[in-house]
């Protein structure tokens, strides 16, 4: 065994490649199989509320008259409901200024249709914690609703959650504490979120971390500016995105699971995650970014029945780099209409996207493996570039990649490198100059008139350390 890997690391790595050894033997075959991210099955599971019991915040001293803290008394409501054994927190018409609020296990935060909550601008109000950024855990402010270790959680009604736009930022040598985000869930289960709308600027609006049975739906998610992301889910297992308006500076949707040795380590995959009947607009990055943040893998994801209305640079981005080792795997996306893009439908970059990590995963283990994408019955209009996915180290070849029943106009086709099993048809695109299809070292179907370019270069693996990684 390398000096570089320990047990742990060792095992995890085995388990991985025992996972993904149906999936590419399936796809040496030749057999493309849809993704496997159906956890809930065939719609979102209905919400349950926790119990009888309802209490009113204004009963706890509430005004919501937008001037005075609200932040103690909704506090504790919410606090009285979960002694009592849980229920629902009702915010009747108003605005509520408050600071930091802990959601707590089987209770509902119920937001009146005219009612909203707006962040305080002053960062003492959000106490101070270890929260995760960019795939690693810092020191940074809790969010202005959060809750950890919780089971049975919700926030619904028609109301309106709006962070403070003072709060926006991200943290730099002057100030290392991460700024807060809206709205975010570490290590929870069971949590609904239904209805709302929010405003939020320059950070963050959703992010659950290392939770399970997340269902969305209905939500109107406005967060501008730079990094400022809708949702991200992080570590999440069975994740349901459903009948979402999302407009975002940053990526609307991100799917990560953790950066270099940490995440690697710490191996909390984000797998199973459906993201249906949505439009999303970015104006800075991507509509539905997956990584770079990938050191513990994502997989089996499902995307359906979506708009894309515009993208700063791709409508989907799937994203890594050398050094964040793990794996992506079985991606599935049908029924998409996009328009709007800067930059073009889908872009694939394996080799070096985002930041590189201090302590990256060493050796072949630290080069990300991926395969089984597919992408059917898609539309798009005036697109720059239809895919862009050569980034592909050839170290590690993408094994199984679907492109079919493509309508539209483009101005670029198809470009890929070092690929696998690949299988192109009904590609109907009108409009582009240059060849429909451009590939480096890539097998597969549907491949005839292609022309050949080069390739990248592949990229050397991190070097090992002289001691292995030890969480700290």
């Amino acid at each position: 065994m390398p000096n570089s890997l320990d047990r742990r690391r060792f095992l995890g790595t085995t388990a991985r490649t025992v996972l993904a050894a149906p999936l590419l033997g399936s796809a040496a075959k030749g057999a493309l199989v849809e993704s496997a991210a159906a956890p809930f099955g065939p719609t979102p599971p209905a919400y349950h509320a926790p119990g009888d019991l309802v209490l009113n915040v204004r009963d706890y001293g509430a005004t919501g008259d937008g001037t005075t803290k609200d932040t103690v008394t909704i506090q504790e409501a919410i606090d009285r409901c979960a002694v009592l054994g849980g229920g629902e927190i009702l915010v009747p018409a108003g605005n509520y200024l408050i600071g930091a609020i802990a959601l707590r296990s089987n209770t509902t935060l119920r937001l009146d249709k005219d009612a909203t909550l707006l962040g305080s601008p002053d960062f003492a109000d959000y106490p101070v914690t270890q929260v995760r950024w960019e795939g690693k855990f810092i020191q940074g402010h809790a969010a202005l609703l959060y809750a950890v270790d919780c089971d049975n959680i919700a926030i619904m009604g028609a109301g309106k959650i709006v962070g403070n736009p003072a709060l926006g930022g991200r943290p730099n040598k002057e100030n290392p504490l991460r700024h807060p985000a809206l709205i975010e869930f570490l290590r929870c289960r069971k949590i609904h979120l239904t209805d709302f709308s929010t405003s939020y600027h320059l950070m963050w609006s959703i992010h659950p971390t290392d939770c399970e049975n997340v269902v969305i739906t209905g939500l109107t998610i406005r967060s501008t500016g730079g990094n400022g992301d809708g949702i991200d889910a992080d570590s999440c297992r069975r994740v349901w995105i459903d009948k979402c308006d999302i407009s975002t500076g940053d990526d609307c949707i991100s799917l990560k699971s953790g950066r270099g040795e940490e995440g690697f380590t710490l191996n909390r995959p984000t797998e199973d995650v459906r993201i249906t009947n949505c439009t999303f607009a970015d104006s800075i990055f991507a509509c539905i970014g997956i990584g770079s943040e990938t050191s513990a893998g994502v997989r089996n994801v499902h995307v359906e029945h979506c708009r894309f209305t515009g993208a700063r640079s791709y409508a989907v981005y799937i994203k890594t780099r050398v050094g964040r080792g793990a794996f992506l795997e079985n991606f599935s996306f049908n029924d998409l209409d996009v328009s709007g893009t800067k930059g073009g439908f889908l872009r694939i970059n394996l080799l070096n996207s985002g930041i590189q990590d201090p302590d990256s995963v060493p050796g072949l283990a630290g080069i990300p493996t991926a395969g089984n994408f597919r992408f059917t019955n898609v539309h798009v209009t005036d697109c720059p570039h239809l895919v862009n996915a050569t980034a592909v180290d050839p170290q590690r070849p993408l094994n199984g990649f679907a492109l079919a029943n493509v309508t539209g106009t483009c101005e670029k086709g198809i470009e890929l490198a070092n690929m696998r099993n690949v299988d192109l048809r009904n590609i109907a695109v009108t409009g582009y100059s240059g060849p429909l299809i451009s590939i480096h070292n890539v097998t597969g179907k549907g491949l005839q008139g292609a022309v050949t370019i080069d390739g990248p270069p592949p990229v050397e693996p991190i070097p090992a350390s002289a001691e292995p990684y030890k969480l700290h």
